[in-house]
């Protein structure tokens, strides 16, 4: 809605944003917007994101808990083009729920590398990522006791996923935060998450 010109109509992707402004290219028209950040919930399949986001919601109404799994139900995205249409409908809701001065924090296993990459996030005064890390044997656990998956690919390969985000600190130049769970209640986990949060 704040993208869309009240001068002229005007709806296309094309607005220019300076600070907490944005230009309509069409007209002229100059209109504020409240531009606050965007959090992102990551880590691999069985790390604990949807619990701790569960907790999260629990404890605070500082934000807007949202889980990016909703729009691959719905869409089935299979190609880039198809990651980089869904990152653009995530970056519409996230700037509106803004107005409202609540910022939004997602729940996503992927696309972390295309993060910053699309025309919407130059609505957010920074994108923040924060992935949840774990020893491999507690993802394991997580995988085959909590959500009984047997698939040893789908398994290892997330094991996998998670050792890149204990050993690295930036993903093809999406920067994130890493916090490791081993050991940790899903309490513990959202309060710290909202630490991270209220970190300016």
């Amino acid at each position: 809605m704040i993208s869309i010109c009240a001068n002229c109509g005007n709806h296309e992707w094309d607005k220019e944003v300076i600070g907490n402004k944005i230009k309509c290219p069409k007209c002229g028209y100059i209109w504020e917007f409240k531009k606050m950040p965007l959090y992102i919930l990551t880590g691999c399949s069985g790390i604990g994101k949807t619990t701790a986001a569960q907790e999260l919601q629990k404890m605070t109404e500082e934000v807007i808990v949202q889980e990016v799994d909703q729009f691959n139900n719905l869409m089935h995205p299979q190609t880039d083009d198809d990651n980089y249409y869904m990152l653009e409908q995530i970056y519409q809701i996230s700037r509106n729920n803004n107005q409202a001065n609540k910022p939004t924090i997602w729940t996503s296993a992927g696309n972390v590398d295309k993060l910053g990459k699309g025309y919407g996030a130059r609505y957010f005064s920074e994108i923040k990522v924060l992935a949840l890390t774990a020893d491999p044997d507690v993802i394991s656990q997580h995988m085959t006791e909590g959500r009984h998956i047997t698939d040893e690919d789908w398994i290892n390969g997330s094991i996998n996923y998670n050792e890149y985000f204990r050993t690295h600190n930036e993903f093809n130049g999406t920067k994130f935060d890493t916090f490791d769970i081993t050991n940790k209640s899903p309490r513990e986990v959202a309060e710290h998450i909202l630490e991270w949060i209220r970190e300016k």
